[in-house]
């Protein structure tokens, strides 16, 4: 024997049928851990990987602020520091209403939009139609 493995050649088809019960249940339990195993392992890397775009997310909290206040003092070398900081802002808002426009639209496309459930109402709803009909 090589591995646990029997040679299995000169056994009878009778035989044969009688080990697959227990072949097809080593099977299914090899499967389901195998199964247990990559959802453990995925779900370890996703939390890992969740917790790397967290502190990307921190990073990114504090160079907001400074990206704005390194383009308020780089406009305050040729205008005043108040009309630096007003056209900063204004780009500000220019940005956000902006973002809220392609949103916006965004969010109409999605509701028009059918959704499953409501497709399978409507098929429902021909197939009870279409079962009414007197022939």
């Amino acid at each position: 024997m090589v591995r646990g493995y029997r040679d299995r050649a000169d056994d009878s088809f009778l035989t044969l049928l009688g080990d697959l019960p227990e072949l097809v249940t080593k099977l299914v339990k090899a499967e389901i851990d195998a199964a247990k195993a990559w959802v453990s392992r995925t779900a370890k890397d996703a939390g890992i990987g969740s917790v790397w775009f967290v502190i990307a997310l921190f990073f990114l909290f504090w160079l907001v602020p400074m990206i704005l206040v390194f383009a308020v003092a780089g406009l305050s070398s040729w205008w005043p520091v108040w009309l630096s900081a007003l056209a900063v802002l204004g780009l500000l808002l220019v940005c956000v209403l902006l973002c809220v426009v392609f949103g916006l639209l965004k969010f109409r496309k999605v509701l028009r939009r059918e959704n499953p459930g409501q497709a399978v109402a409507t098929d429902i709803r021909i197939v009870k139609d279409a079962g009414d009909d007197k022939l």
